[in-house]
């Protein structure tokens, strides 16, 4: 057994080496993991150089650089760190000095480091590894963009973990103790993306991102659902309405639909001006069908509105193919002429079809008109990695031509998230 005892003394008397090795192995197989589990690639076509690359930064930053802030640096400016880590809890209950520290400690990570040098950092390796014109510039002003979204996310998971990091670990366990519970949470969110395309450049990362945060579950069915095509047992109403706007008129156009035997699904109802407008589906048993479209068109309580109802069928079988790949796309830029007709033309020219699209004016941070769109798209074709992977790059350079802050595209494909093939 003495050899045991001498490999576990190994951690003890070579924390540096330790701490370099634990996190080099830990960010190769974190991005192992993303190109196996969240790609979708077998072994023979994972990229090694990315990997390697990935792992250096591995080895110098998050084993060096950390290791240099975490034991060096931090033991000579708490000085007792290492003994009140080493202390019983009760112990440490009482030490104020000891617990002032630990916050001291806490602060200096989670507050100034990773924001001034680990995200920096971390942008730029990921800016040179992923793209093949990398643009340093881009990358900072991306994480400029992202930062309170990304430290929001970072602190609700590691300000946790770093108070027991630096309460109960002794010096040379800090690091592989960030390296562990790192890959914990790749190995969660991998699970839990299951493919998720158009984020898959944050679970390279250590530490959470705002977009880590925002899991995707949702495959086409939850996407998609449409009554028209999905209940064959009840008839289908398209309800449209236009007129003054007056107090009252959902609630009244509401009641006739359900004293008629009517289901409301979807609807869309909007003052624009002096005009109210409403755009509703309406589900009804076959034999209800033509009572409903009467007692709309005939209420006096609607007659403003000037109701105009017709049924709604169907695709005939055989005429269209099955759905098999869905993305929806959701952006936001400063409000300027064009910029639907330069998304929607993005959109067309891929060969994807629109199945539901929504823009609104909204005021942003600094009082200014947004332009958002939100669009729910489909394919029939199986989309390879390269096509995906251009509709990704078509958007990014959208997003630099017209000036986007915000651009968020989830692939879906059949009935779990998106993979790449």
């Amino acid at each position: 057994m003495s050899w045991l005892k001498r490999l576990s003394q190994v951690p003890v008397k070579h924390p540096l080496a330790f701490g370099v090795g634990v996190s080099t192995v830990k960010t190769s197989a974190s991005d192992l993991l993303v190109q196996v589990a969240v790609e979708k690639k077998d072994l023979k076509s994972v990229d090694w150089s990315r990997n390697a690359a990935f792992a250096t930064f591995g080895c110098i930053y998050l084993g060096g650089v950390q290791y240099a802030i975490y034991v060096p640096l931090f033991s000579r400016l708490f000085p007792n760190a290492a003994r009140f880590a080493a202390k019983p809890i009760r112990e440490k209950l009482n030490d104020s000095k000891g617990l002032l520290a630990l916050a001291g400690q806490v602060f200096l990570d989670q507050f100034v480091h990773h924001p001034l040098m680990y995200f920096p950092a971390f942008y730029a390796t990921r800016e040179l590894v992923m793209n093949e014109r990398p643009d340093l510039t881009k990358a900072m002003m991306l994480y400029k963009d992202n930062m309170s979204e990304d430290l929001a996310a970072l602190w609700k998971v590691w300000v946790p973990s770093t108070v027991l990091n630096f309460a109960f670990m002794p010096m040379w366990a800090r690091v592989p103790w960030v390296a562990g519970t790192s890959l914990i949470w790749t190995c969660i969110l991998s699970a839990m993306r299951g493919g998720d395309v158009s984020h898959k450049q944050d679970l390279e990362s250590p530490f959470p991102t705002g977009v880590t945060l925002t899991l995707l579950r949702e495959g086409l069915d939850e996407m998609f659902a449409c009554p028209v095509e999905s209940d064959n047992s009840t008839a289908h109403v398209c309800i449209l309405g236009s007129g003054p706007d007056r107090v009252g008129h959902v609630a009244k156009m509401a009641r006739v639909i359900s004293d008629a035997g009517g289901n409301v699904t979807h609807s869309k109802m909007i003052r624009l001006g002096q005009e109210f407008d409403i755009m509703m589906h309406v589900s009804v048993d076959h034999d209800k069908r033509g009572a409903l479209i009467d007692r709309l068109q005939h209420s006096d309580d609607l007659k403003l509105l000037n109701i105009r109802a017709s049924s709604l069928r169907r695709r005939k079988t055989g005429s269209y193919k099955n759905t098999v790949v869905g993305l929806k796309i959701h952006v936001v830029g400063k409000d300027k002429p064009g910029m639907l007709a330069t998304i929607s033309e993005a959109i067309a020219q891929r060969g994807l079809s629109i199945e539901d699209v929504t823009t609104e004016i909204r005021r942003g941070r600094t009082s200014k008109r947004d332009f958002v769109v939100t669009a729910d798209v489909v394919a029939t074709e199986m989309l390879e990695r390269e096509h995906l992977d251009s509709i990704l790059a078509e958007f990014q350079s959208l997003k630099d031509d017209l000036d986007l802050s915000v651009v968020d595209i989830r692939v879906h494909m059949g009935d779990s998230p998106a993979e790449l093939s």
